[in-house]
């Protein structure tokens, strides 16, 4: 990976050849080691080195872009030309947003050296235990663990620089019975590697494959929930974009005032419900800046049930008046200390969900979402699970799911097919499943 020192030099060179009034840089720097696994055995293993440098010239509202992955000064001098000649045939952005000038960027602390050492030694063990606890149960597995170190830096001609090291793994496996008729599912995201514990993973993929046998059939239907924690944050993690206050102020969003306005400041949702974002949380590898090059800060979205805030992005806060605010991810939904096993002693009936696919928005206005359970979906009863259940697709929005929550448990870091955040398990009532998918 890059050094600062490195990349400060590496992007001043960059911005050297430039001869327009705007120029962007964004140079990352990673290495990635993986292994995967498949039918109980290991079949890919590698490691990865790559760079690049993406370049976006503007001059008067006209932007090109390119990327480049060789950094000699012909590479570079030719790559900024490109995007030069390239903003000359573009027509104007009207709401383009100047350059930032120097901005402040807080240090976030989600780089581990075990991390970026790790290489097969320290990730075979762990698939081994996978591989061997399911071979006892006469399973299959399956499944992909990575670790990856990165190193970000962005610059301008404005003088505006930053740059920000972090490491991340994650363990996943699917463990399945040799005739494709049952399914279990585990995963364990870390910044720090040593966290990761494949036999905990393998305990919980092969217990949720053993239950999930011969699934009874149930009538679509209101049903209450009770989402494990990655559940959650595949429906909650995705509802960052919602709180954009652009859509909001034109109608577009669930936090749009009928007749005009947004609903910022109104209490949408239970005083148990605080959604936040905090990229300094040490068991998320966050960023000091947003998309756009804002520094990130700690915010509230809702807090205690309360919309807290909206996000502003550089041209419409312009247009508006009001203060720029960086995207809403690192996405953080409080809990409480009641474990998954407690909330489910509290259910009369419902159906437990290890975790959602193949989800896809169906109504932005709404935020609803479709898709589908997935690896283990079970019946509820008197606080027991009692019945492995054949899968539904699902029609509901984060928001109505969030409004009909009853209970949060603790909350941990989640990561499923689709996004990750820091989510609880949780408990809400009303969750419409619209159709039965006979798929596993």
């Amino acid at each position: 990976m890059l050094t600062r020192d490195e990349a400060q030099k590496l992007t001043a060179r960059a911005l050297s050849f430039s001869t327009f009034p705007e120029c962007d840089i964004s140079l990352t720097s990673s290495e990635t080691a993986f292994t995967r696994f498949a039918l109980n055995g290991v079949t890919t293993s590698g490691f990865t080195a790559e760079r690049s440098l993406y370049i976006s010239s503007t001059r008067d509202g006209k932007t090109g872009n390119t990327e480049v992955d060789e950094f000699d000064d012909k590479s570079l001098r030719d790559a900024v030309r490109r995007t030069e000649e390239l903003a000359m045939t573009s027509p104007a952005n009207p709401e383009h947003a100047p350059q930032l000038p120097p901005q402040k960027y807080h240090t976030v602390e989600n780089f581990a050296a075990t991390t970026n050492a790790a290489r097969n030694k320290e990730m075979i063990p762990h698939i081994r235990a996978i591989i061997e606890t399911s071979k006892k149960n006469g399973l299959v597995a399956a499944g992909f663990f990575e670790r990856t170190s990165e190193s970000s830096a962005i610059a301008n001609k404005r003088g505006n620089f930053g740059y920000h090291t972090t490491t991340d793994a994650s363990l996943s496996a699917t463990v399945r019975k040799p005739d494709g008729s049952s399914s279990g599912w585990a995963s364990h995201p870390a910044v720090r590697i040593e966290e990761i514990n494949g036999e905990e993973i393998a305990r919980i993929a092969v217990r949720k494959c053993l239950q999930w046998s011969k699934p009874k059939r149930l009538e679509p239907g209101k049903y209450t929930v009770i989402l494990e924690p990655t559940a959650v944050g595949d429906l909650i993690g995705v509802m960052g974009y919602n709180f954009n206050a652009r859509r909001a102020e034109e109608g577009r969003s669930f936090l749009s005032r009928k007749g005009g306005g947004t609903l910022a400041g109104e209490k949408l949702f239970p005083e148990t419900i605080t959604l936040r974002t905090d990229p300094f949380n040490r068991l998320y590898p966050g960023s000091p800046w947003d998309y756009s090059g804002l520094p990130c800060a700690p915010t509230t979205w809702i807090g205690k049930g309360v919309v807290r805030n909206l996000w502003y992005d550089r041209y419409w806060a312009g247009k508006t008046g009001r203060e720029a605010t960086p995207y809403p991810s690192d996405l953080v939904l409080e809990g409480g200390d009641k474990s998954l096993a407690d909330l489910v002693a509290e259910v009369e009936r419902g159906l437990l969900v290890t975790r959602f696919w193949y989800i896809r928005v169906v109504n932005p206005q709404t935020a609803q979402l479709t898709g589908l359970t997935r690896d283990g979906l079970f019946l509820v009863e008197n606080g027991k699970v009692t019945t492995p259940v054949v899968n539904f697709r699902f029609n509901e929005s984060p928001v109505r799911l969030l409004q009909n929550t009853v209970a949060l448990g603790k909350p941990v870091r989640t990561l499923g097919g689709e996004v990750g955040m820091i989510a609880p398990p949780l408990v809400a009532h009303d969750f419409p499943f619209t159709s039965i998918s006979d798929a596993v």
